[in-house]
């Protein structure tokens, strides 16, 4: 019994540091970054659209797909121009809940050259969309999420 919470001990505390070391980008089940979703695409065409396993790429231990092998280069030469702000969590959430929460990848801005990622989804049984009550307010609520995110991005 002793020998079992021993083991199950060094379990937990080598699942809790290889946590703490692990890159907190939100991605889904399959260690897909934005669920699929091109990053580079965003900046190119200014729409959302799912890349594909065929042109992927792996940065700090997350995986990103591309629509095509153009996208993948420019990723590569310059991933952090194409990453969403605030490791891909909603920005909405970050400025005013002070929290991480996933996004609708379709759900997106560009503002000054970097990306913008919203929930939009079902919230309390109603439709909401973070995007509405960021436009218009854009310059603030980028300055709160980022003030907010300067202790939010280690959680």
């Amino acid at each position: 019994m002793k020998a079992l919470k021993t083991i199950l001990a060094l379990t937990l505390f080598s699942l809790c540091m290889h946590n703490s070391f692990a890159q907190k980008v939100y991605k889904n089940q399959n260690n897909i970054a934005n669920n699929g979703y091109d990053v580079v695409n965003y900046f190119t065409t200014n729409t959302a659209q799912r890349g594909s396993q065929e042109f992927s790429s792996e940065h700090h231990g997350t995986v990103y797909y591309f629509t095509n092998a153009k996208h993948l280069e420019m990723f590569k030469k310059s991933p952090d121009t194409y990453l969403p702000q605030f490791d891909g969590y909603c920005s909405f959430a970050v400025a005013k809940m002070n929290k991480k929460v996933p996004v609708n990848p379709q759900t997106f801005r560009i503002d000054d050259g970097k990306l913008y990622l919203f929930y939009n989804d079902f919230w309390e049984g109603k439709p909401f969309n973070t995007i509405v009550p960021w436009l218009g307010n854009e310059a603030e609520m980028t300055k709160i999420a980022e003030e907010n995110w300067k202790t939010l991005k280690n959680s």
